[in-house]
């Protein structure tokens, strides 16, 4: 149900190209999709803005009920839409080619009858790209196309039944009937000439996505717990690798609020560090190679195009972020800001140092070898690193306040663990002495200073009561899997804990929702410290809390179990997928 033309953020399915991504709610309507590239400023954005956002709509004339499911082992969405009159099933690609991604973004909406009749309606209506441009149709020898800005969109089909829209959209009728098909292409680019689809090819190209959708999910090894959440967010982390690079977004969105005020919007449409350390795990565990390798390369690259200082996160096509800019847009329900852009790029975040060496550990575990201009890199950041824990940071939350965070100290400590080992392993030059010493050094820090008697608990920065969800990330880590550690969890979930679920830090609920990749943390916290009862448990509750079609957003109202900020939201799917790994490992072991 729409409220004053939104749809609870749990409506929204994803579908993409390795390019881009749209995301469907229940009722047909395509609310979200930057053509062609996910990182450009989106033509289709009715999600932040339902009068001037623009949308792709194609949905029953008649009251309706839907339900829905990804085809098995893909990214394509089919819709059930069931009416008093008939059935008919919705199916929603972001078509591929033979040899992989296309050049141009191309949407196919396929509409097939199964019982009675049903009459649809579709109206495709860019919107002013977040206030900034304005969209006309223009004809041409080809037909009617939709220009907005630098973009170029056309829309053909089969028996679509097109019957004009005004002059800023394209829109049409049809009705259905048993066994019949109707079909909606929408194809678009930037920049660049524009290729008129052929219908026809559009339909047959859904099969060939479905097809290269499963041979990449056949490829896919993993025989743990919970298979089909652990798949299902594979897929989801799938479609958030922009493959013209092999970066990783962290969310396919920007300014959905952490909180139902509004106020906390953030663009996560970039690649962080922490979150490709995070997906290469999976990846590696996963036996998927050749995203492994391009995501390693692109990285190191990128770090080496912009260094010498290691930043905290990247644009899609490796550059630095510019700045943050407003847009004059509504957002969400009303919840703006709307915003593009990040303003946690110029902080200091000492965790990106461990989160860059375990990357790369991992991948030298898993039976690769690093260059020698990557050796000696590394070698210097592990050098740095010995002087930069000392410093205050902004932590892993990307706060305000610069503080001695603790897990930002026990990340230190988890870059020159993993330096020490790269270097016996003779991957990393140098004399590893001095790492080894200063590991030993911030492990004393930390006992001593961040430890409180009275909170039996990990603080979150010396001199404080208050905690730290992201401690909880350093069992994992190996700094601690002793009695602290999971006295520090029972703090935890007592202070932080709402159910199942878990708030960053303390003072949090004042300000936002809680957020789905501490209470995975939690889980995987609990059987590092050999506590796999309360583990499962934990996990079997937080598997029944994703959307219908297993989609986790960035945060979930801990009231009422509604979803908050962008979505599909690439940590909570990687904590999800690293949580399970970590059970079934370690069980595996016992």
């Amino acid at each position: 149900m729409r409220v004053n033309g939104y749809t609870d953020l749990r409506s929204y399915g994803a579908i993409g190209d390795g390019r881009t991504v749209a995301l469907i709610a229940l009722d047909g309507s395509i609310d979200w999709f930057p053509v062609p590239n996910l990182g450009g400023t989106p033509v289709f954005a009715r999600l932040l803005d339902e009068a001037d956002g623009g949308s792709i709509e194609l949905t029953p004339t008649q009251p309706f009920t839907a339900t829905r499911r990804y085809i098995e082992g893909t990214n394509v969405l089919e819709t059930t839409f069931t009416t008093d009159s008939g059935v008919a099933v919705l199916t929603d690609a972001l078509v591929t080619g033979f040899a992989g991604r296309l050049p141009w973004a191309e949407l196919a909406r396929r509409v097939d009858g199964v019982s009675g009749t049903v009459r649809f309606r579709w109206r495709v209506a860019p919107g002013t790209c977040l206030s900034t441009a304005s969209p006309w149709i223009q004809k041409t020898t080809h037909g009617p196309v939709i220009r907005v800005d630098s973009t170029t969109i056309a829309v053909r089909g089969i028996d679509h039944g097109p019957r004009g829209g005004g002059d800023r959209a394209l829109a049409g009728r049809f009705t259905t009937a048993p066994t019949s098909r109707h079909l909606l292409a929408v194809v678009g680019t930037a920049n660049e000439p524009l290729h008129i689809p052929v219908p026809e090819l559009t339909d047959s190209g859904i099969e060939r996505t479905v097809s290269n959708w499963q041979f990449w999910s056949r490829e896919f090894t993993y025989d743990g717990p919970w298979p089909d959440a652990v798949q299902r967010s594979a897929l989801a982390l799938k479609l958030l690798i922009y493959s013209p690079t092999g970066s990783i977004a962290a969310a396919a969105t920007t300014s959905l609020p952490e909180s139902s005020r509004g106020g906390k919007n953030w663009d996560y449409r970039f690649a962080w560090v922490r979150d490709a350390a995070y997906t290469l795990h999976a990846l590696i565990r996963f036996g998927l190679r050749e995203e492994t390798h391009a995501a390693v390369a692109w990285l190191l690259k990128t770090i080496r195009a912009n260094g010498p200082d290691l930043h905290v996160f990247y644009t899609l096509d490796g550059q630095l972020p510019e700045g943050v800019t407003k847009h004059d847009s509504p957002g969400w329900r009303n919840a703006g800001p709307v915003v593009t852009g990040n303003p946690a790029s110029g902080q200091l975040q000492l965790g990106v140092f461990g989160d860059l060496f375990d990357v790369l550990r991992l991948y030298v575990q898993a039976g690769n070898v690093l260059d020698s201009e990557t050796g000696r890199m590394l070698a210097g950041i592990a050098d740095r690193t010995c002087d930069a824990w000392r410093s205050p940071d902004s932590g892993l939350w990307e706060l305000e306040d610069i503080r001695h965070y603790t897990s930002s100290k026990m990340s230190c400590w988890q870059a020159l663990d993993c330096a020490v080992q790269l270097a016996e392993l003779g991957q990393i030059p140098g004399d590893p002495a001095r790492w080894r010493a200063e590991r030993g050094l911030i492990a004393e820090w930390v006992r001593e200073n961040c430890w409180s008697d009275e909170r039996h608990s990990y603080v979150a920065y010396p001199g404080t009561d208050e905690l730290d969800a992201s401690v909880l990330l350093h069992t994992v880590s190996g700094f601690d899997r002793g009695e602290r550690m999971s006295q520090t969890i029972d703090a935890i979930r007592s202070e932080l804990g709402r159910g199942p679920l878990v708030y960053r830090y303390s003072g949090a609920e004042a300000e936002e929702g809680t957020f789905v990749a501490c209470a995975f943390w939690l889980a995987s916290a609990l059987v590092c410290v050999g506590r796999h009862d309360e583990s499962i448990a934990l996990m079997d509750e937080l598997i029944g809390l994703s959307n219908d079609v297993g989609l986790y957003s960035e945060m979930i109202d801990a009231s009422d179990l509604s979803f908050l900020g962008n979505i599909p939201q690439g940590l909570s799917h990687l904590a999800l997928i690293n949580a399970a790994i970590t059970i079934e490992e370690l069980m595996r072991s016992m």
